[in-house]
């Protein structure tokens, strides 16, 4: 079982342009409207993969009910923490070259009380399963308005007095403190990762280097997506690099979600962690095939091939 917390969940419309100018009228191409947030997003790709898994998040105002809607058509089992705010609309601009611009709201704000009643949601879940110590948490994204920085820190805490791992996949200021609760795993991207440990990581070496000082820290296990350049994954047993090549990619958006999702996935299933980082940067790299942040499906893994290595080359030069 894998819960999901996502703090500032969206409404993600996804439009397509042949090609976007600023301060024209632009007119679409094609438009979709889906779920969005972090953790919504890891929701969905298990539940597009039949894997198990709960959402949580809150819904308020008419985007929330639109949400529930859309949760529940696609399938996805949800927990909705009532709040008296509404959920964020967020519109995301798509070029055919795969160029992505996104104008993300900054979402409701939340008292105390509703924060508490997300992590006791949250609690509840782990608890509610028929083996806590077999469940993963996973809290991703932005923080709300009015919410403490330390959310998911609290998070980390809560979960792990209930039993469950936890993974943390945010970033900046809210980060901080989730990784000095030491999780069992964080996923930072590049230049997250690199914010995080105050460094500019420009090879894979850099990047190696300072997942591993986490490690060594407390962090379980660290994650970084690298973009175009895959993935790589850092324990106490060292590194392993993923990565694969997509000819013709549609849309980034929640592409990183779905290589978070696959890797959680086939570790709650007590794979070995370089499987799981191989099924994390193909989840993810299905993504990359499709519009919008549509997740893949099983028959949208076909065709696709990981490279790993569990020696990788630290002199690469990481994109964005």
């Amino acid at each position: 079982m894998i819960i999901t917390l996502t703090p500032n969940p969206s409404v993600d419309r996804t439009v397509a342009f042949d090609e976007l100018h600023r301060g024209a009228v632009n007119r679409a191409t094609s438009s979709r409207i889906d779920p969005g947030g972090k953790g919504v997003n890891v929701s969905r790709a298990l539940t597009a993969q039949g894997a198990s898994t709960i959402a949580v998040l809150p819904e308020g105002g008419p985007e929330g009910h639109l949400m529930a809607d859309l949760l529940d058509d696609a399938g996805v089992v949800r927990r909705g923490v009532p709040i008296r705010g509404s959920v964020r609309l967020n519109i995301t601009a798509v070029e055919p070259d795969g160029t992505t611009t996104k104008l993300n709201e900054p979402g409701p704000t939340l008292d105390e009380g509703e924060v508490r009643a997300l992590l006791d949601a949250v609690a509840t879940c782990v608890r509610s399963a028929p083996d806590p110590q077999q469940v993963w948490v996973v809290t991703c994204g932005s923080l709300p308005p009015g919410a403490p920085v330390d959310l998911h820190a609290r998070l980390v805490r809560s979960a792990r007095e209930a039993g469950a791992l936890v993974a943390v996949d945010s970033s900046g200021d809210p980060l901080r403190p989730a990784v000095a609760e030491c999780p069992d795993l964080i996923k930072p991207n590049r230049v997250e990762l690199a914010e995080l440990v105050g460094a500019d990581l420009t090879t894979l070496g850099a990047v190696i280097d300072a997942a591993s000082d986490l490690v060594a820290q407390g962090v379980g296990r660290v994650a970084v997506s690298l973009g175009r350049d895959g993935a790589v994954l850092v324990d106490d047993s060292g590194a392993t690099h993923a990565r694969a090549t997509i000819g013709r990619p549609r849309s980034t958006v929640g592409a990183g979600d779905c290589m978070l999702a696959g890797l959680v996935h086939d570790l709650s299933s007590g794979r070995p962690a370089a499987d799981a980082l191989r099924t994390g940067v193909l989840w993810g790299a299905a993504a990359v095939t499709l519009p919008g942040s549509r997740v893949p499906a099983p028959d949208d893994l076909a065709g696709i091939a990981v490279e790993l290595t569990t020696t990788p080359d630290r002199s690469l030069a990481v994109r964005d």
